[in-house]
């Protein structure tokens, strides 16, 4: 028996799985259901609306630059003990902001119904990753947050189908009230969650509270990272009709697949073994996965990419999540997960213009081949600067193994 093994004997494991856990998971998946079913058709319906594809870009950086600017100060309002209402106030906008698309078809109007939808994510989403956070049990931490974060997959997997089922079927005003009614679930899910009160000093609004500096390390690492996936996301689909590959729905399909079988059975290992093993492992499955359709585009290597895809994504981003707010206190969780959540957000729009741009310059081979370098990056960076922060599950499992090792010396 090991040491580790002689310290834990005869004690109960932590326990997981709790009500609020699995409420804030449904909740999740509810935010990300109604948010991607809707950006999967906003363009859509902007062309159903007299607008061009240029309008459609013009919604999509409108949504994301909001999300971007109002996430740090929802972090803020979280380290401000804030838990319940933020979240109520961001599933309510994300419920009137579909109902707007319906009830006032104007194209000018619909761009700010948009902006707000994009207001509504970002209390959303910070919120509920903050209540995960506050529910999961520290032993377990990187395996409840690897959980908490199949709700996005399971959303990216039907929630396109889902919206784009609904437009063709029904009309946009089915879809969009189907969208609303989503949120209205999450609300109502939400009320049975016990989120416990928060007892925390007020921080003042200033740059140190709302920019959180022990989760920088982590977030610039994925920053990075999300270069290749806003550029696979935007893009993957086109790529494959103009190259009579089967479609892009497919890819995801398999994306996901693996996506959640990512979480289900190997998210454990971040609390065993740090991070690391991860972001190794993923960048180096993208960069192959990139490379793939760089260089041999065919159906097999098209369905291997989707897979290593699956792989790089769902096992770094709630790794580095992880890292991000696994040493922060209650009264600096909200500010880790938002500003891990603005360097997603940052990441995945500058991955899609990048690739746009590289795109009409030099082709899809040539945006493949250099988007994927920034898993390199993406690499050094956690080298140089995360491996060793006090925020490393893996700097603190190295710690520990070599306290234990003095400790056996002595």
């Amino acid at each position: 028996m090991s040491a580790e093994q002689a310290a834990h004997a005869g004690k109960p494991a932590a326990k997981l799985w709790t009500r609020d856990l699995v409420l804030i998971i449904l909740v999740n998946l509810c935010v990300f259901t109604n948010h991607i079913m809707s950006l999967s058709t906003f363009p859509f319906f902007i062309q159903s609306l007299g607008g061009s594809e240029a309008i459609a870009g013009i919604c999509a950086a409108a949504f994301a630059f909001v999300a971007v600017i109002i996430r740090p100060f929802v972090g803020w309002w979280l380290d401000n003990g804030v838990r319940k209402v933020a979240l109520v106030v961001g599933l309510l906008l994300l419920g009137a902001a579909p109902l707007g698309y319906v009830f006032v078809p104007v194209l000018s109007m619909s761009i700010a119904f948009r902006m707000l939808h994009g207001v509504g994510l970002s209390f959303s989403n910070s919120t509920t990753a903050t209540v995960a956070s506050d529910v999961i049990c520290r032993p377990r931490f990187a395996e409840g947050m690897g959980y908490f974060g199949m709700a996005t997959a399971l959303a990216s997997a039907i929630a396109p189908a889902l919206g784009l089922t609904l437009m063709e079927g029904f009309g946009f005003g089915v879809l969009y009230a189907v969208a609303a009614a989503i949120a209205g679930l999450g609300l109502v899910l939400f009320s049975f969650v016990r989120t416990r009160k928060v007892d925390v000093p007020k921080k003042k609004l200033d740059l140190r509270t709302i920019i959180n500096r022990d989760s920088l390390p982590a977030t610039a690492t994925m920053l990075v990272f999300m270069l290749t996936f806003g550029a696979l996301e935007n893009f993957v689909a086109i790529f494959a009709a103009e190259n009579s590959l089967p479609s892009g729905s497919i890819y995801f399909i398999v994306m996901s697949v693996m996506l959640l079988v990512v979480r289900v059975t190997l998210g454990k290992l971040v609390d065993q073994r740090g991070e690391a093993i991860f972001v190794y492992t993923c960048n180096a499955a993208m960069l192959v996965a990139f490379l793939l359709l760089a260089f041999v585009p065919n159906t097999v290597t098209y369905i291997l990419s989707a897979a290593l895809a699956g792989y790089a994504f769902g096992g770094l981003e709630p790794s580095l999540q992880s890292m991000a707010v696994h040493t922060s206190s209650d009264e600096t969780r909200g500010s880790a997960n938002s500003t891990f959540l603005c360097g997603y957000d940052i990441g995945y729009g500058l991955g899609g213009g990048l690739a746009g741009s590289l795109i009409t310059a030099m082709g899809y081979s040539s945006m493949w081949m250099i988007v994927s370098l920034a898993c390199v990056v993406s690499v050094l960076i956690y080298m140089a600067w995360a491996r060793h922060s006090d925020t490393s599950f893996s700097n603190k499992a190295n710690g520990d193994k070599s306290g234990s090792s003095k400790k056996a010396n002595v």
